[in-house]
């Protein structure tokens, strides 16, 4: 396709955005950052938190510093979590092996936790002009399209032919690279979008072999539709005066490292579980509203259950539990599902 870089250039000049937070910027630990917390994220959303962590670690050595605990809390509600282990991994790699200094090429910065290929060349390109081609969500559609490639993208062969058409349509010159790294971004964000694209405002329109076609809603290839498993677990609310139970999830798996409700085999009664681990005589439990959550791959039904203790057990069953205020739970590190629960709670207490 003539002309693909520059057009896009040319657009991004003069239609691309240009007031993000962390535009304007050659601190590859500020890119960095964004470009970690808008993985699978839209910018709306991203905007606030980057903000409060810009605050509390303003570059790699706070970062490092901090107990990976508190990075968790201030992450907590932007999903996918290993971003956030991943990010303190990191800064501890940075400081450790790297003297506290970011590394700037696509190559160093592809060793680190958590950034692979694709984003290295956007954290390389924005911060030192680095020739190197990306290859996220966005620019995977556009190629797609402008190209009128077929078969879903995340298949290896399809994704092969995909990196070696995004590496040839790199501009030569190097002081290029960051605006049409950003155009490629904008452009898949904001006009060639997965449902109702604005073809009208493409730069790329007239050439695109989907627009020409007549298969924009075909491209990219979708991946075959499977029905994601449904999952289902009880969790217990243990209500202790003002404070609430939580669990220090394992680093690894779902909410690694979160603070989150203990759950409660499907294979005892809630009762019997409450006096086994809380210790109680006796014990009664209340069905609170349930809760459904998608994830990428399945979708849980989490059925919670209030339990009270009229006094607090002489210690606590599991090393991994510990109490937490039920008016902290808003600095608190909790997965979203948990969180609406406990919100839900203080509502229904305040309204009693």
């Amino acid at each position: 396709m003539p002309g693909f870089s520059s057009h896009l250039i040319a657009w991004q000049r003069a239609h691309g955005r240009h007031g993000l937070p962390w535009q304007g910027t050659r601190d590859p630990y500020r890119i960095w950052l964004s470009e970690i917390m808008l993985q699978q994220t839209q910018v709306a959303a991203v905007i606030p938190y980057y903000a409060r962590f810009l605050e509390r670690f303003p570059n790699v050595a706070a970062l490092a510093a901090a107990p990976v605990e508190e990075v968790m809390a201030l992450w907590s509600g932007l999903g996918y979590y290993a971003r956030a282990r991943n990010l303190h991994r990191t800064a501890c790699t940075v400081m450790e092996k790297h003297g506290g200094h970011f590394p700037v090429s696509a190559t160093a910065l592809a060793e680190l936790p958590g950034i692979g290929r694709s984003t290295a060349a956007a954290i390389a390109a924005f911060a030192s002009n680095e020739r190197a081609a990306i290859l996220d969500g966005n620019v995977k559609r556009v190629l797609c399209r402008a190209f009128g490639i077929e078969g879903f993208p995340g298949e290896r062969a399809v994704e092969e032919r995909l990196w070696a058409l995004a590496e040839s349509l790199l501009p030569e010159n190097a002081e290029d690279i960051g605006v049409y790294i950003q155009a490629q971004m904008d452009l898949g964000a904001t006009v060639c979008t997965r449902a109702r694209p604005a073809c009208r405002a493409c730069p790329l329109a007239a050439q695109c072999v989907a627009h020409a076609t007549g298969r924009i809603a075909e491209l990219p290839t979708p991946r075959s539709r499977k029905t994601p498993p449904r999952r289902a677990s009880r969790m217990a609310v243990v209500i202790l005066g003002d404070s609430v139970l939580l669990e220090r999830r394992p680093p690894a798996g779902i909410w690694g490292g979160l603070l989150a409700l203990p759950e409660i085999p499907e294979s005892i009664q809630i009762e019997t579980w409450a006096m086994r681990k809380l210790g109680v005589a006796q014990a009664s439990a209340q069905a609170l509203p349930p809760l459904v959550h998608a994830f990428t791959h399945f979708t849980l039904e989490i059925a919670p259950w209030r339990i009270d203790l009229p006094a607090a057990p002489r210690m606590l069953a599991e090393p991994a539990w510990q109490w937490q205020a039920l008016e902290r739970i808003g600095s608190a590190a909790l997965p979203t599902p948990v969180r609406r629960i406990l919100e839900n709670l203080n509502r229904t207490n305040a309204d009693a």
